[in-house]
């Protein structure tokens, strides 16, 4: 503002900034959730050295919901959006307020524009140019950009930058502006219905992704963990201070020149500590995805192992239950996991080239009870829905678990933990 040209007196303008440090202006509701009445003043971002990290509260379940989401406040003024938090994709993108194709959110909750498009122009813009029909032609265009899930559908839309709205560990807050994308086109498939959210936040380590963002400004560790509850919620990290600093299982991530995801392996199957026909697997470790899924022909051994060893046992097939492929039903209906898991065995998946580096999957790590009553299988067969031989770690397999994806080491890391509150920061 040019304040000769609005007639501001001196005087008028100290009476103002008097006024203005007494009185501070309102924030938000967003960003009341966000600010507390001591906080910090707010330093340069160039001042800041990655000596903290960013946890947010996560909601959700396996099942019946089927996705873990998170609340990240965006804009100034800020708005909350819910986001379903996945490790298998980068660009973090919310539904725009547009001409908008399977949208699940009101107007009110969508994300408008305001004059924020990225162009073509922008670093930023080439990471999410892989779709053939959406390259720039020239500098100054809006950056389009299209995302396609393994096996939940796909996201259309333009890339925008804006301010989103942090409280680090160590009490400074913090505005940066950062890109995401402005979805208009959403499409779904997949064995759950589309999740009722308003996007997707990515965790991968692509330059777009959220976490490389606030990488590359200095503020964390390029790291990011989650804690997933089986009781339902849990909590999720940006930056490496709540790592724990013992009884962590780690294993290397396997580099690819295509495509960037949290994979390691090989990893062998055992099932009640014995070993399997199931070897070699490579398994990519996504949050986006609620189930456990094999490759056609370690699915069936999988199977096969489990319906042997049922044998004697009193259950049988509940066919009439479509909520997995694969059901049994008891006597009476089940109400808890727990009633069930001693007719299952527990699974352990070793990786051959990491030593000692063993996940352990007790039955609850791949079963639900179901509102019918039935237990199910929550490790599916990925071949049936197009994933091939990609094999995928989900929810189901990482609850009660805090595992860690550690970009800087290029490792992912597990342990034993209770996730159904908040650390202590």
């Amino acid at each position: 503002m040019d304040l000769k040209s609005k007639g501001i007196s001196l005087t008028t303008l100290f009476f103002f900034l008097l006024l203005s440090a007494i009185f501070p202006s309102s924030f938000s509701e967003a960003d009341q959730l966000l600010d507390s009445k001591k906080k910090k003043p707010t330093p340069p971002i160039a001042a800041l050295s990655p000596a903290s990290s960013v946890v947010f509260p996560v909601q959700g379940n396996v099942y019946p919901l089927g996705y873990y989401t998170v609340n990240l406040a965006i804009g100034n003024p800020s708005k909350l959006y819910d986001l379903d938090i996945d490790s298998g994709s980068d660009l973090t993108w919310v539904q725009c307020d547009a001409p908008c194709t399977g949208c699940t959110k009101p107007r009110q909750q969508l994300y408008k524009p305001n004059g924020n498009l990225v162009q073509c122009a922008d670093p930023l813009c080439s990471g999410v140019q892989s779709a053939p029909n959406h390259h720039c032609t020239a500098p100054n265009e809006q950056c389009d950009y299209e995302v396609e899930y393994a096996d939940t559908g796909s996201s259309l839309g333009v890339l925008v930058r804006d301010y989103i709205p942090l409280r680090l560990t160590n009490g400074s807050s913090v505005r940066p502006r950062m890109a995401f994308g402005c979805g208009y086109d959403q499409t779904h498939s997949g064995h759950n219905p589309p999740p009722s959210t308003a996007g997707v936040l990515g965790l991968g380590n692509g330059k777009t992704s959220i976490l490389s963002q606030l990488h590359s400004l200095g503020l964390i560790r390029n790291v990011v963990g989650h804690c997933l509850s089986g009781k339902g919620g849990g909590f999720l990290f940006f930056g490496d201070k709540l790592i724990p600093s013992s009884g962590v299982v780690w294993t290397p991530i396997l580099q690819s020149s295509s495509v960037k995801h949290y994979k390691s392996g090989p990893a062998d199957l055992f099932f009640n500590g014995k070993p399997t026909s199931v070897k070699g697997l490579e398994l990519t470790f996504d949050s986006g995805s609620s189930y456990t899924y094999l490759n056609s022909q370690a699915y069936k051994a999988f199977v096969d192992l489990v319906t042997n060893d049922l044998k004697g046992k009193p259950l049988n097939r509940a066919t009439e239950d479509s909520s997995l492929p694969i059901c049994w039903k008891g006597a009476k209906p089940f109400k808890h996991l727990r009633d069930v898991t001693n007719y299952f065995k527990p699974l352990l998946l070793s990786f051959t080239k990491s030593k000692n580096s063993q996940l352990n999957l007790p039955p609850e790590a791949y079963l639900i009870v179901t509102k019918h009553g039935n237990v199910c299988l929550g490790i599916l067969d990925g071949t049936e829905i197009g994933l091939g031989s990609i094999n995928i770690i989900g929810d189901i397999s990482l609850q009660d678990k805090i595992v860690i994806y550690d970009n800087e080491k290029q490792q992912i890391g597990w342990a034993s933990a209770t996730c159904d509150r908040l650390p202590k920061s």
